[in-house]
């Protein structure tokens, strides 16, 4: 473990350690800071290289500082597709010098748009999609500072808050992408009125969660919305936030342009926006739009439904994981760096095993540091942070053993090592399976961790009373 890893995980657990003595008012700060790329940078999101060619709607760094008066937390989403470790840590730091928040105590996600640009993230995918570019390079390096700046203006607005929670349910935006087929085997993406297909083998999570802060004089300053849908359909080569953008903008038709909209993603590894059933194709930019606005309805539903926050302190727990990898040969080696040679020629799913193989095979044994962030506020509220693409199951079981009221999950946390499956996933196979750069169980790690920290500050609150 770095320094900066063990930095984390201090800082988290001396802020757990103390308890609040007293009920302060909540102060909340919220600012965007705008992370659109120049054009002609490498996009990310497919295994080939593309190049952004203009801008439908812009990308953000959004962040939202919380401050009950004596714990400080912000909660930070990029429109991005995922976030390098090293990006978050760098964040932090630089966080840490400008606004004395510990970086421990900051949560940074990514929204997973397809249509942003590709970081450089030590992959040996890199090279391919143009993380590894000039360009890549550049805008990754420039990253930590964005995001920095984000939460420093954010902190510089701190102001009284009201806030409430509330959830609906929305079932028709989200589908499982992974089907059991006519010949015993699990398809993915297995395309539109396919014949073969039985039925999905996931549920969804149907959860649409929201946070609401407004101002004493009832201005809305911040809505949280947390759910778990893939963030793809846009497509083309114009930069989007995709329906994250198209969410944003509606709730802002309605609550006015001052209220910021930060949208987190759940656990939906396994999940994308593709009915099956439903000839119309759905990837472009007008479906991004339907999609943001139907999510935004399910908001305007909660809207009527939301309950008050009374005790608004702050908590913060985080441990730093070794998820075990996955076992590679030396033959598997070989054989990858040969299917890389073949670049664009070699079939889909030889590059996605080829690519996981070489990066598994580059880390020479050592497992992966991944870390399980937990934020709670009062015995009601609770966010956690998970390191990947996560299978929406693995996501539920958190929600569904959590001891609060409401319990966000947000993917694509405090760094990223690609897909995480559930246990019996890996002997299902096909995409998901292939691509992750973990071992089976390693899901299951991130659920027990995430758990028992809920568990310990769900007790420290209700001592607390």
């Amino acid at each position: 473990m770095n320094s900066r890893m063990i930095g984390v995980v201090v800082l988290a657990a001396l802020s757990s350690a103390g308890v609040n003595s007293a009920q302060a008012e909540l102060r909340v700060g919220v600012a965007a800071v705008k992370i659109s790329p120049p054009s002609g940078t490498p996009m990310a999101g497919y295994y080939y290289a593309r190049g952004s060619e203009d801008v439908i709607d812009d990308l953000y760094a959004k962040a939202a500082v919380l401050d009950d008066g004596s714990t400080k937390v912000a909660l930070v989403v990029c429109d991005l597709i995922s976030l390098p470790r090293d990006t978050v840590l760098d964040a932090r730091q630089l966080i840490e010098q400008q606004t004395s928040i510990p970086g421990g105590h900051v949560m940074i996600s990514a929204t997973h748009t397809h249509t942003g640009p590709s970081l450089s993230r030590g992959s040996a995918r890199d090279k391919q999609d143009g993380g590894a570019s000039d360009p890549g390079r550049k805008y990754t390096l420039e990253l930590p500072s964005r995001i920095a700046q984000a939460v420093a203006e954010a902190n510089g607005k701190l102001q009284p808050v009201a806030v409430s929670y509330a959830r609906e349910h929305e079932d028709r935006l989200s589908f499982c992408r992974r089907f059991w087929m006519k010949d015993g085997t699990v398809g993915w993406n297995p395309g539109k009125l396919n014949p073969n297909v039985i039925r999905p083998v996931s549920p969804i999570d149907p959860e649409v969660g929201v946070v609401y802060c407004e101002t004493p004089d009832k201005k809305s300053l911040l809505t949280y919305v947390n759910f778990a849908l893939h963030a793809d359909t846009t497509g083309g080569t114009k930069i989007s936030a995709d329906y994250p953008g198209a969410l944003s903008r509606r709730l802002a038709d309605y609550r006015g342009p001052d209220m910021l909209t930060i949208f987190a993603n759940g656990a939906c590894g396994n999940l994308n926006h593709v009915n099956v059933n439903w000839a119309r194709p759905q990837t472009t930019p007008a479906e991004a739009n339907r999609l943001g606005t139907i999510l935004a309805g399910a908001v305007f539903k909660a809207y009527m439904d939301l309950k008050p926050v009374s005790d608004t302190t702050l908590r913060v727990r985080s441990q730093v994981l070794q998820l075990p990898l996955p076992k590679v040969t030396p033959e598997d080696v070989q054989e990858a760096k040969a299917i890389v040679e073949k670049k664009d020629k070699a079939k889909f799913m030889e590059q996605v095993k080829a690519y996981k193989i070489l990066d598994v095979e580059n880390r020479a044994g050592k497992p992966q540091e991944v870390e399980v962030q937990v934020i709670t506020m009062g015995d009601t509220l609770a966010w956690v942070s998970l390191p990947g693409e996560i299978f929406v199951e693995l996501g539920l079981s958190i929600k569904a053993a959590s001891p609060f009221a409401q319990t966000h999950v947000a993917e694509l946390a405090n760094g990223s090592i690609g897909y995480i499956p559930h246990r019996s996933a890996y002997l299902e196979g096909n995409y998901e399976v292939e691509s992750a750069r973990c071992a089976a169980g390693s899901g299951e790690m991130l659920v027990q961790a995430a758990v028992k920290m809920l568990e310990e500050l769900k007790a420290q609150a209700t001592l607390r009373k």
